[in-house]
């Protein structure tokens, strides 16, 4: 490890330079055991709830999932029935120990940057407690390139399309079963 690459992952300094690009969601019908599978497999804090429009509506953390258990037939709850309506959210301009701390003070372990188009708002990218332990964590910038605005992604308009046109076949499918 040389000098420069610890002071390289050390100069990212705000939220975009930290932030995952690309956010994990899902249809208002999905239910909660598909919503932790995904949580698991991909090894996140919290999933998006998106509208039929692709418009974000709510958010389903682990801390909703484990609230679930105290609910009737919770195997059958949906990310609906559980989610929080307020998607927390972060401008990239932030700095990282600020961002830290309203997430502290929101008791939030993840935020979003949420982008528009068409007048649709949906979440862009995150920031959570995990990348905060990464870069905390980090002996060179080589362990953080898949993070930040500069990481290797789709165009956010590309990605959007696909999360909406996911959640409208996932309505389709459930209308019609």
């Amino acid at each position: 490890m040389t000098e420069p690459n610890v002071q390289r992952a050390r100069e990212r300094l705000l939220v975009r330079d930290l932030m995952a690009v690309g956010v994990a969601t899902c249809p208002p019908t999905t239910s909660i055991v598909d919503v932790a599978r995904l949580l698991l497999e991909k090894q996140l804090e919290a999933i998006v709830v998106l509208d039929i429009e692709g418009e974000a509506v709510g958010v389903v953390t682990q801390d909703e999932l484990v609230s679930a258990y105290s609910r009737d037939n919770c195997r059958a709850l949906t990310a609906e029935d559980i989610m929080c309506a307020k998607v927390p959210q972060i401008p990239p301009d932030l700095s990282l120990p600020l961002a830290a701390q309203i997430m502290r003070d929101q008791h939030v372990r993840v935020v979003f940057q949420m982008h528009e188009a068409a007048g649709i708002r949906y979440p862009a990218a995150s920031l959570s407690y995990r990348h905060l332990l990464r870069h905390l964590a980090a002996s060179s910038d080589a362990e953080l390139l898949d993070l930040g605005s500069a990481a290797p992604r789709k165009l956010p308009l590309e990605s959007f399309f696909e999360r909406r046109d996911a959640a409208r076949q996932s309505v389709k499918k459930n209308n019609t079963d």
